[in-house]
């Protein structure tokens, strides 16, 4: 069934890819969102979970409700970009395991458990919004992917009343690599970061 991608795929998505700081002025339809979703949501998580909840903040509004929770090295730069996502946390994640894991009484599994449920819903999460990037990055996205924003008052804005908690940002468009585009940073190299047992 896989075959080995171009290398010219593979460079899209990890060698030449960067992590913006500013952005062209050219928009993000509604339908990119959704191929980039539709992408996204076929990433394994355990049980099938898929506790990932994502807000696109993409009008002028709801700029204005993000803009003052953000830290001050990242406002000017996530207010530029056409769309960023706010890659959040469903705590309850585990009702909706009826549809999503059906061979199996997964929910059970949680129900009363706080420990498990914390733990599962941000490993699964987590590893969801970084689906998220790398589809963006398929479908000809930018990405800027960051933490630096205050938690507690994005949850209150954007997610009040729910079991729904932020994780991190990731702004996406189409970069300008003319602007504030650091070098690139070293990485650890294979023996520095992995052992074969």
């Amino acid at each position: 069934m896989s075959e080995l991608l171009s290398e010219a795929s593979v460079d899209q998505l990890f060698r030449n890819a960067r992590t913006f700081n500013a952005w062209l002025p050219k928009d993000v339809s509604d339908e990119q969102l959704r191929q980039l979703y539709e992408l996204a949501k076929f990433g394994p998580t355990s049980a099938n979970s898929s506790p990932m909840r994502v807000v696109f903040v993409k009008s002028k509004e709801a700029k204005a409700k993000l803009e003052p929770f953000l830290s001050e090295g990242n406002r000017a730069k996530t207010m530029e970009a056409p769309v960023t996502a706010i890659i959040a946390t469903d705590h309850e994640f585990y009702e909706h395991l009826p549809k999503l894991f059906p061979h199996a009484d997964a929910r059970s599994w949680f129900v009363g458990n706080q420990p498990l449920i914390d733990s599962a819903a941000f490993r699964n999460a987590t590893l969801q919004g970084a689906y998220v990037l790398m589809a963006a990055r398929s479908i000809g996205l930018d990405c800027g992917p960051m933490s630096g924003f205050d938690n507690d008052a994005v949850d209150a804005a954007f997610f009040a009343g729910t079991p729904i908690k932020s994780n991190f940002l990731i702004s996406l468009g189409y970069g300008d690599a003319s602007r504030n585009l650091f070098p690139r940073s070293p990485r650890l190299t294979f023996d520095e970061a992995c052992t074969i047992a």
